[in-house]
């Protein structure tokens, strides 16, 4: 089957690779239409590594994917051929404590598309668990479907901060999950949302919509207009969504007594986190890895109308352009929010 692979750092190739295709009684069978070019799919491709996943062989890229399923297993009742679906792309243990405690996105067993060892989906066809397989609303086009799997952090970040409504936040960083984030935290609850970054374009396209407030920080401190926003009393929840040491220097400069920061972003180095600052305003502290129990919801309220991730789509590919969509990405154009690939022509 042709697909796109990491042949190794640096290294693209869209060739034949051999894939597993067999479907297990509980498995489905889907033909992929629409396949996001995440950062950390460009990481790897840029890197060759994401802290400990080290590419030690060939891989094929990409994890938020759309598609039709062309075939279901004997046990799965719920889902039929045809329908339009998206995937959850970590598939836990079942047995393990962790998917036991509810908390399946940290079970060190998860199988994730596109991490190594695991091949992701920028290939026509995939296998996957119906239990990890959701049918598409019939207002909800593939090209949406394939933006479940970025919301769905956004979302998780959102319920982690236990939002009340009425609370004012703060995102750190204004890159694609950056404003999944604030988007989720104004179907919250959230009264509104201050996104800070240094990229205008990228401001520009979080001010589209309504509740969110751009800071170019390059112009203006974040202090400064979180204060003015706040009456001097600082945010209720920091979201910090862009990775840059340089931000955690402040961190705690902007939440208000009693606030809470959560922590999204993933450096790849260790950094400076200033405990006394956090302990003197008795902040709460609360981190995001991936997602759990919270992708249907996520696909809920796009379904719902309440959020619309179509401005945030930028660029869209054909698969035989794979390797161009890459390149794109990896160059970060201030005007880029998420690329897509396009491995099917099928209308969404």
């Amino acid at each position: 089957m042709r697909a796109l692979v990491l042949e190794k750092k640096g290294e693209l190739a869209l060739r034949e690779i051999a894939l597993p295709l067999d479907v297990g009684p509980d498995d489905v069978r889907i033909a992929i239409h629409t396949v996001g070019v995440c950062g950390s799919d460009v990481h790897y491709y840029t890197h060759g590594a994401i802290g400990s996943y080290v590419v030690r062989a060939p891989m094929v890229l990409g994890h938020e994917a759309s598609g039709t399923i062309v075939q279901v297993g004997a046990n799965v009742t719920r889902l039929k051929v045809g329908d339009r679906v998206c995937m959850e792309p970590g598939v836990p243990n079942l047995s393990s404590r962790a998917t036991k405690l509810g908390i399946y996105n940290v079970d060190p067993d998860v199988s994730f598309w596109a991490t190594p060892p695991v091949h992701g989906v920028l290939a026509p066809y995939t296998v996957h668990p119906a239990a990890f397989t959701y049918r598409l609303p019939d207002n909800v086009s593939f090209a949406e479907g394939a933006m479940v799997e970025p919301f769905a952090i956004g979302m998780q970040a959102a319920s982690r901060a236990r939002i009340v409504p009425g609370d004012v936040a703060v995102v750190i960083g204004c890159g694609p999950i950056g404003i999944m984030i604030a988007l989720a935290a104004l179907a919250g609850g959230c009264s509104k949302v201050l996104i800070s970054d240094f990229s205008a374009p990228k401001l520009e396209i979080a001010a589209r919509y309504s509740g969110i407030a751009p800071v170019n920080i390059g112009e203006r401190s974040l202090a400064d207009a979180v204060s003015e926003a706040t009456d001097n009393w600082g945010a209720d929840i920091v979201f910090e969504a862009s990775g840059s040491p340089k931000a955690f220097a402040d961190l705690f400069d902007v939440v208000r007594p009693g606030g809470a920061v959560v922590l999204v972003g993933l450096p790849v180095e260790p950094v400076t986190v200033n405990v006394p600052a956090a302990i003197s305003k008795e902040v709460r502290i609360e981190t995001v890895f991936r997602y759990a129990n919270i992708f249907d919801r996520a696909l809920q309220l796009i379904a719902s109308g309440k959020v619309d991730l179509n401005p945030l789509i930028t660029g869209t590919y054909a698969f035989d352009d794979s390797i161009e969509a890459f390149e794109r990405a990896a160059a970060g154009k201030p005007e880029d929010v998420k690329l897509q690939i396009l491995i099917s022509s099928e209308k969404a």
